[in-house]
Order: C-alpha cells, then structure tokens, then sequence
C-alpha cells in the first residue's frame, strides 16, 4: 500500500516553533497587544507549547524593563570588605554560595572591584607560592545606571563577557546590583542551580524588587505578614488553597489571578494541587 503523506526526513523536514508562529500570522501586527495575541493564539492552536509561549512573551517584557526593575537590592547585597583576611569573610563565601562577590570599603557606595569565588581556588590549594591577596585578585566592577534598558544591558553582558554589574542611582549612589541570571530569569523563568536547596526552609524569596517566589504551602498568616496583606485564614490555611478557590479550578502552569492589588501567576503544579507561585507587586503608578 502505497501512502502518499510526506514522512519526516524523507525530504519533508518538520516545522520548526518559530515556523509554525510564522505561519499563525496572516498579517503583520500592529501593536505589541496584537502580537501578544498572536503567540496566545498559537499556543491555544498547538502551533507553539505553552513554554515557548512565555519565553517569547519574556522576551518582549526584558524590551520594556530598566535595570532597577530587576535589580537586588542595595540590602540584599552581599559584600567583602577590602579589609578584611581571607579566614574572615571566607565564611561568608561558603555560606552564601554565590559566584561573584562586590568588595567595599567603608561602606556599598564604595565599591572597589569584584571577588570571583573561583579564584579562591588556587590559594586554596596551594598552586600558589605568593600570599593571599585581596586587592591583586579582585576584577575591576562594573557599573550601570539603574535607568539602563535590560535589553540593552544582556547585549553588553554578552559582547564584553561580563556576568555582574553594580547598579547606582542618579546620584551615584550603589542602590544594587544586577547579574546576566536575573536578566535570563525574566525570559526563561527561574533558574535554579545544584547549590539550590530544594527542602529550603524559605518559603517566600525574592527574585527582583517586584516579585517573589512562594510556596504554595506557605501558611495564609506567614504570607500576610511578609505582604503586610490581610487575607482571611478562616476558610484556607495556606496560599495556595486561597488562590486555587479565587481561580474556581484547579489552575494549570502558566495561568494567572489577581487577588486584592497582587497578581499570582501558578509557576509549578499537578494533577492534584498548585505546587509554587510568581507573585507580583502591583506596578507603580
């Protein structure tokens, strides 16, 4: 029997995504709404899954984002004083886990370079013959202003192979920093590393100024406290079976609700229940 249909690799390539999104589109848009409706309407056709469906809708958010939009915080940043030896702030190192360290001195809006935790190594293991040195591993610090396009900023990431940036206010004063993960975690979603700990006790982190990651699990009288909200406990214990009700039904990935003045967007579940959400501020007026 013969059959007529093209076979994939029998001179029929499949259609790539970016293909099939091609073809959704009968006219060009006019209006970043009218393309936000094209990519919804390709996922609701099958043409894209809902993963590619974000990403791109990711993309078009960095376009619209300045840096103090994803930036950690002044208070939330880590530092090493220039001063001190290698025994005092190695704790901190292996506390933390982070890669890149600012180093100050007096205070954060003195900023004098960045500590690489990886060259540490070599002192550690004694590939060294020299003494420890602060000031001679240190790399120069990057500095951006908090009005810089995100976009803008991933392309300098890039094309100068740099991974951190000190972020400063029109003043000049440090209000924070930013690193290439931030900027791919607007796009891609949350990004989480083997020194992540997947029983961590936190269960509400911060991602940037604006939203956070919650546990579905975490209890409606934690939540209030830390979003100085005052959501009723009286029918549900926890987040998740607060939102899961205001939905009407048990919500798929990607799916999103608006609670008082907060935006909860469902970022992990089953079949069963909501298992994390992205929960946003409201944007400033």
């Amino acid at each position: 029997m013969n059959d007529d249909k093209p076979h994939p690799g029998n001179g029929s390539p499949r259609k790539t995504w970016a293909q099939k999104l091609l073809q959704a589109f009968n006219g060009e848009p006019t209006s970043r709404e009218e393309l936000v409706d094209m990519i919804q309407d390709a996922e609701n056709r099958d043409l894209i899954d809902l993963d590619t469906k974000e990403m791109i809708e990711g993309v078009l958010d960095v376009a619209e984002l300045k840096v103090r939009d994803i930036m950690i915080p002044r208070s939330q940043m880590v530092t090493i004083d220039k001063n001190q030896s290698v025994e005092e702030f190695l704790p901190t190192v292996i506390q933390t886990q982070h890669s890149r360290y600012p180093v100050v001195s007096e205070n954060k809006d003195h900023i004098e370079g960045v500590l690489l935790a990886k060259d540490l190594l070599s002192y550690g293991f004694n590939m060294v013959d020299e003494p420890f040195s602060l000031a001679q591993v240190m790399r120069p610090a990057v500095i951006v202003p908090e009005s810089k396009r995100v976009d803008a900023l991933l392309k300098e990431f890039r094309s100068k192979r740099y991974h951190m940036a000190i972020v400063v206010d029109e003043y000049g004063g440090v209000s924070g920093l930013v690193t290439i993960e931030d900027i791919l975690e607007e796009i891609v979603g949350e990004i989480e590393d083997e020194t992540d700990d997947e029983d961590s006790s936190s269960d509400i982190r911060r991602i940037n100024n604006s939203r956070f990651a919650v546990k579905a699990l975490t209890t409606i009288e934690d939540f209030n406290e830390f979003f100085h909200t005052e959501f009723a406990d009286d029918e549900y214990d926890t987040i998740g079976g607060l939102v899961a009700h205001n939905f009407g039904h048990l919500p798929e990935i990607g799916e999103a609700t608006v609670i008082g003045e907060l935006t909860f967007k469902v970022t992990a579940a089953d079949r069963r229940r909501i298992q994390q959400l992205q929960v946003s501020l409201p944007a400033e007026a």
